[in-house]
């Protein structure tokens, strides 16, 4: 027995360092995507004027953040028809986190947009996934649905959002869907909620919720289409280079664990790339959630919003973000740059990711391919719900050198192990009996 117990403590103190380091990179992983940004001086609010004539659609983002991509792809699609008065809004007009660090400014706060409509509840609102869900911290956005719902709002939650609305007892009794990463967890959890597998979204009357994050596309635009009509929800469809509108898109099935490449990298990816991504003046919403998602959803590197000065910037549609870093003064690995801006100088070599017309994630998730592996990127493609029939997956085959880490450091405790009992016995067999 006690030969058994010896070994057993050997083993265990084998994988100790491994077990233990990957521990720690998976929870800094996480926490990265939605780290809070610095203290900066907030910009003075400029919302696009509201036309009365129009319906208002308002895109929700809770105290933590929400994820990016269901956060800005929803905005700009519903931006770019020109049919509607589209909000960002929030409980309180300051700084909110989307994942990977990019720090957005609200339109509005709860208050604002109610001395704006007066007792009218928005037309839409859209749900992104928050990182809180479920937490105290989520009752501010909880109560305001609530609110928005019983006066008559429609609703879209997108991925994960669904389970915002499903913690506020808004999906009870109705069918819904959400991530197949978060969808039987959601069903243990709120069990009076009627969850649907294996659709891209779920139109039940006044509530629409959408699968894995670009799911959010086909709900929006389906929302487009029943409130503007077939020929608008089309050109928006082109106008974000989504050509699958209209046509049947897979989801993936219900699944408990991530894929080997995303637990490697998670886990021991120890030294992750320092990525800044550009911010400039006039980019594309959805470009610049495909490089926030893409790079935080595959787990092999840490980004940091820049700008040339440091300055806030406005995007295409009007949203205001905070740089993190001044480009000259960030320590970065590489440097990215969403959208058409070109000629940047100082810093790394800048890497234009969009580089050919398109959906912008297919070229993000195409680069990231060629960058770290093609089983990075094909998970990245999967957990974003991104068909990837216009996806290039060129490049290393594997992860190896992240794999590599925890085969080393066995070895190296096994070897260590295997010489103190060497050294060990012939101190033994010295001793006197």
């Amino acid at each position: 027995m006690k030969t058994v117990l010896k070994w057993f403590a050997l083993v265990v103190a084998v994988l100790a360092v491994p077990a233990g380091g990957a521990a720690v990179s998976a929870l800094s992983a996480f926490d990265a995507l939605y780290s809070p940004g610095p203290e900066r001086p907030v910009p003075a609010a400029a919302p696009p004027a509201h036309d009365p004539a129009k319906p208002t659609a308002v895109v929700v983002v809770g105290d933590r953040g929400a994820v990016v991509s269901d956060t800005l792809a929803p905005y700009e699609i519903l931006a770019a028809t020109g049919r509607f008065n589209v909000y960002t809004v929030a409980p309180e007009r300051e700084p909110k986190p989307l994942t990977g660090g990019l720090d957005l400014v609200p339109d509005l706060s709860f208050a604002d947009l109610a001395a704006r409509l007066g007792p009218k509840a928005p037309d839409l609102v859209v749900v992104p996934a928050l990182p809180d869900v479920g937490e105290p911290s989520t009752e501010p956005v909880k109560q305001w649905l609530r609110t928005q719902a019983a006066n008559g709002a429609k609703l879209l939650s997108v991925c994960n959002g669904g389970g915002v609305l499903a913690s506020a007892g808004l999906l009870d009794g109705r069918p819904a869907t959400a991530h197949w990463l978060k969808l039987e967890a959601f069903a243990a959890d709120y069990p009076a909620v009627r969850w649907v597998r294996g659709q891209r979204f779920v139109d039940d009357g006044d509530v629409v919720t959408t699968a894995g994050i670009l799911s959010g596309v086909d709900g929006t635009l389906h929302w487009v289409e029943r409130l503007a009509g077939r020929e608008v929800a089309a050109d928006a469809a082109k106008a974000i280079g989504w050509s699958r509108y209209g046509t049947t898109v897979g989801v993936h099935a219900p699944e408990s664990t991530p894929d080997a490449a995303a637990i490697v990298n998670a886990a021991f990816r120890w030294n992750p790339d320092e990525i800044g991504v550009l911010l400039a003046n006039g980019v594309g919403e959805i470009e610049l959630a495909s490089v926030f998602d893409t790079e935080g959803q595959s787990l092999s590197s840490r980004t940091l919003a820049v700008s040339t000065d440091g300055a806030p910037i406005r995007s295409r549609h009007g949203l205001t973000f905070l740089p993190r870093a001044a480009l000259a003064g960030a320590d970065l690995d590489r440097l990215i740059v969403p959208g058409a801006t070109r000629g940047v100088t100082g810093g790394p070599e800048p890497e234009y990711v969009h580089d050919r017309p398109g959906f912008a994630y297919d070229t993000a998730v195409s680069a990231l391919a060629r960058r770290t592996d093609v089983a990075t990127a094909r998970w990245t493609a999967k957990v974003l719900e991104l068909p990837t029939d216009g996806v290039g997956f060129e490049g290393r085959a594997w992860p190896w050198l992240p794999t590599a880490v925890p085969i080393a450091l066995i070895l190296l405790g096994a070897a260590a192990i295997v010489v103190a009992r060497r050294v060990r016995a012939p101190r033994a067999a010295r001793r006197p009996s």
